[in-house]
């Protein structure tokens, strides 16, 4: 098995944030590490508003590998509370604070508090392809067949 990459953390404001956690593995098989909020106060979102939520740390992440920010599932099923880019991508050139765009699908307002579980992200092997240009694509069995070609 190989081992596995290493992502390196900075605190931004490291006196401010200390009393939050770095993002972590909450189980042992966990595929994603949980995001917590680097708020200085609550803040509240009302049904249908976005806010940019900030986390307090940036990331170096190694050559070929992206991170991929996800909501969480408690959150989104109590509360309607998603990412307003589902999946959201961090390139591994960048190197600026780490902040997550909650959007409130919800009824009612909610309110995030410092230290709260926001989101999570999940650290993925990518690739850069080659592109072509071509005059013709082959067949295959789908086709041309789009949304619900396989059934509803």
């Amino acid at each position: 098995m190989e081992s596995a990459p290493t992502v390196r953390f900075c605190r931004l404001r490291p006196e401010a944030d200390a009393d939050l956690p770095l993002p972590r593995y909450m189980t042992p098989l966990a595929a994603g590490m949980d995001i917590c909020a680097a708020v200085s106060q609550p803040l509240t979102l009302a049904p249908g508003a976005i806010l940019l939520i900030p986390t307090g740390f940036a990331m170096a992440l190694p050559p070929g590998y992206e991170a991929q920010i996800r909501p969480r599932s408690g959150l989104a099923a109590h509360h309607g509370i998603g990412l307003i880019n589902s999946p959201g991508t961090i390139d591994a050139d960048y190197r600026g604070e780490v902040q997550i765009p909650l959007i409130n699908l919800g009824k009612t307002p909610f309110t995030v508090h410092r230290g709260d579980r926001i989101a999570q992200m999940v650290i993925n092997r990518i690739c850069q392809v080659r592109v072509q240009l071509t005059t013709r694509l082959e067949e295959t069995a789908r086709s041309a067949g789009g949304f619900g070609h396989t059934g509803a």
